[in-house]
């Protein structure tokens, strides 16, 4: 009983996404990566059942055909596994796959812009680390978040 009360509070999450379709991605792929998401941050732990097929179409109104694909891409990489007559559960491993691809694809796709904007402005290491600008006589009004 509790993992369906946990799958029903979760597909609250996932509707969440629901409020703010993106048109510049599928649907189902952000589906995928909202369940990504919930994984990283510890919404859902491995073993973790994910909220049914039906519950996520009907709670975000979308069609069931969209979530089972975006489930199903899920299953493809191993991230969820499937247990006949009980739903789709968390893999055990999936949040350290999980978080190397999502390194690698920082380093690959977001660090060389970041680098590029760091060298540009001329941040140190330490400047980054403390959360502050450099201290160049300039900027005296810096307040830290």
């Amino acid at each position: 009983m509790r993992d369906r009360a946990q799958a029903t509070l979760l597909s609250g999450e996932l509707t969440s996404v629901a409020d703010a379709w993106s048109d510049g991605q599928p649907i189902y792929r952000q589906l995928h990566d909202r369940v990504v998401a919930m994984i990283l941050e510890g919404s859902l732990s491995e073993g973790d059942p994910l909220p049914s097929v039906r519950t996520v179409a009907a709670d975000t109104r979308v069609n069931p055909l969209t979530v089972l694909k975006a489930y199903q891409q899920l299953a493809d990489e191993r991230i969820v596994e499937s247990r006949r007559g009980l739903g789709m559960y968390v893999n055990v491993g999936a949040k350290a796959l999980l978080a190397s691809g999502e390194r690698e694809r920082f380093f690959r796709d977001e660090w060389p812009r970041v680098r590029a904007t760091i060298d540009r402005l001329g941040l140190s290491a330490e400047d980054l680390l403390n959360d502050r600008p450099p201290d160049n006589g300039e900027n005296n009004n810096f307040r830290r978040r």
